[in-house]
């Protein structure tokens, strides 16, 4: 019923898109240099996650009349949907905004279920991470973090969901062998949410998740993540971050390579690593004019890179050492495999400098 909720109010929506013109892309979404895409599509996605997942929910709350941790989470949420899908409709929440009401939708978390990021499986942190004040700014900073990555990676059609999908059973596979019942059936709603949003979103980009969409499936992921690793001390903290790893590591390439360009942080470029494969496929092998089909096929290219770590993540919860060693290697993976990508795109273009 869930699958079939998303499916049917992402087929609305893609229905109702022409007739009115909040639900259309802007002309600037086109005109804009991170754009991957070459005609209006809807970016209002996330409406039929959201509303799929509040139907799941309800579901389970009329089976358990006092499954509190559902509500509190989709109430933590509601500032990021909002802010997030105000700014997929054209009313221009700026980036500090939607920071802001990141933050604050994990605030909202860590007032409702008083829980917090327990420990990160690195001494020197950990330390102050007893001290609860630094522990919940701590916690703030990685929610908002990896909600801002997930918005990050969805640039090409189906990426971002099909991460989503494969972090929620992850992290669902790991609540249950942990008998973290609520954890798991919430992720596994999410999923499915996900799932008939992307339908219509690979491989032909249909429409988009937009701000709302890659947020909320940002938040719910960490913030559940984070009250697994409380409710479960004996998980590892390396192992929920490999489940998570496509996202923030590429967000930290991302800063890593602007500051060094000395450009600003927040400022959007065609250097993602999703980016740089598409125009590696146009360049060498479908055509400059391709993009509608090189858009999918850098997904297909990806998605199994991408799945190593979140397998990793889940085959070595219980194993911190192993699952910290995982993380080096793939960060190794990761940046070599970037750095050669993005030498043979200068190169194939003739130029020195992007």
């Amino acid at each position: 019923m869930v699958f079939l909720v998303s499916l049917s109010l992402t087929w609305l929506i893609i229905f109702f898109h022409r007739r009115s013109k909040h639900l259309q892309s802007r002309l600037g979404d086109l005109q804009a240099v991170q754009a991957a895409h070459t005609s209006p599509v809807p970016r209002v996605g996330g409406i039929a996650v959201f509303a799929a997942l509040v139907f799941g929910i309800l579901i389970i709350l009329g089976e358990h009349l006092y499954a509190t941790f559902y509500v509190k989470l989709l109430l933590s949420s509601l500032p990021i949907f909002v802010v997030g899908l105000s700014e997929d409709l054209g009313f221009f929440a700026s980036p500090r905004l939607r920071l802001l009401a990141t933050a604050l939708s994990g605030l909202v978390f860590v007032a409702l279920l008083g829980q917090w990021l327990p420990k990160t499986g690195l001494a020197w942190i950990d330390m102050p991470m007893k001290w609860a004040p630094f522990a919940i700014g701590f916690s703030l900073f990685v929610g908002v973090g990896v909600c801002h990555a997930f918005n990050l990676i969805d640039g090409v059609n189906g990426f971002s969901a099909l991460i989503g999908i494969s972090a929620s059973l992850a992290l669902a596979a790991i609540s249950h062998q942990q008998g973290l019942i609520d954890h798991r059936d919430t992720l596994i709603i999410l999923g499915v949410s996900i799932a008939g949003f992307l339908v219509f979103n690979f491989p032909f980009g249909r429409i988009f998740l937009g701000d709302a969409g890659a947020y909320l499936i940002g938040h719910i992921l960490v913030w559940i993540a984070i009250s697994i690793l409380w409710m479960a001390p004996q998980v590892s903290p390396f192992a929920v971050l490999l489940v998570f790893f496509w996202p923030i590591a590429d967000t930290f390439l991302a800063i890593v390579r602007r500051l060094m360009y000395g450009t600003s942080v927040s400022k959007p470029d065609r250097l993602h690593f999703h980016q740089l494969v598409m125009r590696t496929l146009q360049i060498t092998f479908l055509g400059r004019n391709q993009r509608r089909l090189a858009n999918p096929l850098t997904t297909i290219i990806m998605l199994p890179f991408a799945m190593c770590p979140i397998i990793s993540g889940v085959l070595l919860s219980l194993d911190n050492i192993k699952a910290a060693i995982a993380v080096i290697v793939y960060f190794l993976l990761f940046g070599s495999t970037y750095y050669v990508n993005r030498l043979v795109v200068l190169k194939l273009r003739g130029v020195i400098k992007v």
